[in-house]
C-alpha cells in the first residue's frame, strides 16, 4: 500500500508519502488561497507516486473534541473526496508539529531550513502513527 500523508496548515501544506511500512517526508505546498488549487496540486503529487489513500491530519484539541480547526480540514476533507476517487481518511494529529519540531532540533537542522521542513516532517509523523496503528490491527 502507498498512502500519502497530508497536513494542512494555514500557509503551508505537508506532505508524506509511506510504500510499505515507513513514512518519510516529501514536499511542503505552499498555500495559494484557493483550495481548488492547492488540492489539485495535492492530487498530482498523489498521480505522480500512485497512491491508494490519503490520510489527512485532523487536529484535534488535547482533549480529543473537535475544535475550529479540526472543522476547517474537515472541510477541506470533503472537498478531496469531492475531487477524486482516492479514499480519504482522517487520523489524528495532535502533537506532531511538537514531534516533528523536537526531531530536527535534535537533528540539528537550522532554524531557517526548519522552518521549511516541519510541516512535511509533521506529516511524515502523522503518517508513520497511522500506518503503526493499521500493522496493530492487524496483528491481532
Amino acid at each position: 500500500m502507498r498512502a500519502l500523508g497530508i497536513d494542512f496548515g494555514e500557509r503551508r501544506i505537508g506532505i508524506a508519502l509511506s510504500s510499505g511500512s515507513v513514512a518519510s517526508p516529501i514536499e511542503t505546498v505552499q498555500r495559494s488561497g484557493d483550495h481548488a488549487a492547492d488540492h489539485r496540486k495535492i492530487l498530482a503529487i498523489a498521480a505522480e507516486w500512485e497512491v491508494d489513500t490519503l490520510v489527512v491530519g485532523l487536529p484535534l484539541s488535547l482533549d480529543g473534541s473537535e475544535g475550529a480547526a479540526a472543522q476547517l480540514v474537515r472541510s477541506e476533507i470533503d472537498e478531496l473526496v469531492a475531487a477524486t476517487s482516492i479514499p480519504v481518511v482522517p487520523y489524528d494529529e495532535r502533537l506532531t508539529t511538537v514531534t516533528a519540531t523536537r526531531l530536527l532540533q535534535e537533528g540539528e537542522v537550522p532554524g531557517r531550513s526548519q522552518r521549511q521542513m516541519v510541516d512535511q516532517v509533521a506529516a511524515a509523523v502523522m503518517l508513520q502513527a497511522w500506518l503503526d496503528s493499521r500493522a496493530a490491527q492487524t496483528d491481532f
